[in-house]
């Protein structure tokens, strides 16, 4: 029997944390201790986390031409980058602000990760079928449509349904073997 494959296909943004002395307030200009910039978002890091752990994962994802970063990390990682596409716009990407007491507050922009067309569904997933598992989050668009094309296949879809937000409902959940999920975004979906 051959070995289930693991599509991870989600967000690959890149972070640019600042550290100050307390959270920006409207209208007000301050100064940042520092700056630095990180590989991140929902779908890098369960790829990577996947590929640290044993799995052989591939990721679909798209990334701007200023993603090199977010290929290498993956690459270094073990995870295969070869579904992904690079478009001519900006990478995702956020804004991190952390004050000296840690407390945060972020800006996401969703740039390229906003891209997914069925056409790109379709490629992403050519390959994939009974048995094998997508691994999804709710930071790229057309999330519905990547489930229903995924479970068609026969996939078994894995969701971490973070960001939870009103997108989340229009999916077919019903379609989803296993949620990955945190006490309050399983609040968010139960109601309990």
């Amino acid at each position: 029997m051959a070995q289930a494959k693991v599509l991870s296909f989600g967000s690959l943004n890149l972070d640019f944390v600042y550290q100050v002395d307390h959270i920006v307030l409207g209208g007000e200009t301050i100064d940042a201790g520092e700056v630095a910039t990180h590989c991140g978002g929902k779908g890098l890091n369960q790829s990577i986390a996947l590929a640290r752990g044993g799995a052989d994962v591939a990721h679909a994802g798209i990334v701007g031409v200023d993603g090199q970063a977010l290929l290498d990390i993956c690459r270094e990682s073990g995870v295969d980058v070869s579904r992904v596409h690079v478009d001519e716009g900006r990478s995702g990407h956020t804004i991190i602000q952390v004050d000296k007491h840690g407390q945060n507050s972020i800006i996401l922009f969703g740039g390229t990760n906003r891209g997914v067309t069925q056409a790109y569904i379709d490629e992403a997933l050519e390959g994939y079928g009974e048995g094998d598992l997508i691994v999804l989050q709710n930071e790229v668009n057309m999330l519905p449509q990547i489930i229903e094309s995924a479970a068609a296949r026969g996939m078994r879809v894995v969701l971490n349904p973070s960001p939870f937000d009103a997108r989340i409902d229009e999916c077919d959940l019903s379609r989803v073997w296993l949620f990955f999920v945190n006490e309050i975004e399983g609040e968010q979906i139960t109601g309990k």
